[in-house]
């Protein structure tokens, strides 16, 4: 909730002819109070306060999805119970969300092998010098890419704090 408190006072700020012009989201979600990714299926699943449940498909993921991310730059999407603990909206890619990996049972679990279990995994958009649509296939580094509408839509609805669960 912190980006929209935000982002209403920069927008409460502005000329209400300003305020008024604000481009809106192609998509919107409801409020979301839990997500859930299956990375086989390639799906994003977001329940809504309001009981509502919406799927995105086509989720992109990081360039070696299967198995659990374990070690920095293994260019796995980490799996198990997260929680998104804060949004950039000065990514690299269009808008991020912070997943709250490594936890320390992964940091213990790289340390045992000599590694690091790398870190800053994010829901994201696509890179912002990207020049339209899609990067294809999966390319990310462990993060999950949205489209950029997708990601507008959902960088509204998810506020800090949202579990996410991502399985298998």
């Amino acid at each position: 909730m912190i980006r929209r408190a935000v982002q209403l006072s920069v927008l409460c700020a502005l000329p209400l002819a300003t305020a008024s012009a604000a481009p809106q989201p192609a998509l919107s979600y409801p409020e979301v109070d839990r997500i859930l990714v299956r990375k086989a299926e390639r799906t994003m699943t977001l329940y809504g306060v309001d009981g509502s449940v919406t799927v995105i498909r086509g989720i992109q993921l990081g360039d070696a999805p299967v198995g659990p991310k374990q070690f920095e730059g293994d260019e796995r999407t980490p799996e198990g119970r997260f929680t998104i603990d804060y949004g950039n909206p000065r990514s690299s890619y269009h808008l991020s969300l912070h997943i709250d990996y490594p936890r320390p049972e992964h940091v213990a679990h790289a340390k045992s092998q000599g590694r690091s279990a790398g870190g800053l995994i994010m829901i994201h958009g696509q890179p912002n010098n990207w020049p339209a649509g899609r990067v294809p296939g999966d390319w990310t580094d462990g993060c999950i890419a949205l489209s950029n509408d997708e990601m507008d839509a959902l960088w509204e609805a998810v506020p800090d704090g949202t579990p996410i669960e991502i399985q298998p």
